[in-house]
């Protein structure tokens, strides 16, 4: 069982920045690929990144260049840095857990409760 914990969401104008972060409770978080997804009003939720337990990146096109996914598996956590941020990147963004590196959100088993990010123009 893995609970997950998101912080960092905000309010940043366009161009701006932030960094999201989840923390993870127990001890077999590096056993996990972790991703992001985001759901704005009105839209079903996409993904956003990946990192597997190797550490291999991906992202969607929308934010690639701008978005940086880390993880600390000392520390149970995984970080989304967001920089040149748009408005249409307003959404709540959540963080997910599960056994493979994947884009689709079937393959998360664990989710965090998401944290608001709002871009004002």
């Amino acid at each position: 069982q893995v609970q997950l914990v998101e912080s960092g969401g905000g309010l940043v104008q366009a161009g701006g920045s932030l960094r999201l972060s989840c923390a993870a409770s127990g001890r077999t978080f590096r056993n996990y690929a972790m991703a992001w997804f985001r759901q704005a009003p009105g839209k079903e939720r996409q993904f956003v990144a990946t990192i597997g337990i190797g550490g291999t990146t991906y992202y969607a096109d929308s934010v690639k260049g701008r978005f940086t996914i880390s993880r600390d598996n000392a520390k149970n956590t995984v970080s989304l840095q967001m920089n040149s941020l748009k408005p249409e990147d307003t959404a709540v963004y959540y963080c997910a857990a599960g056994g493979l590196f994947s884009v689709t959100m079937k393959d998360y088993d664990y989710w965090g409760q998401g944290t608001q990010v709002t871009v004002s123009s």
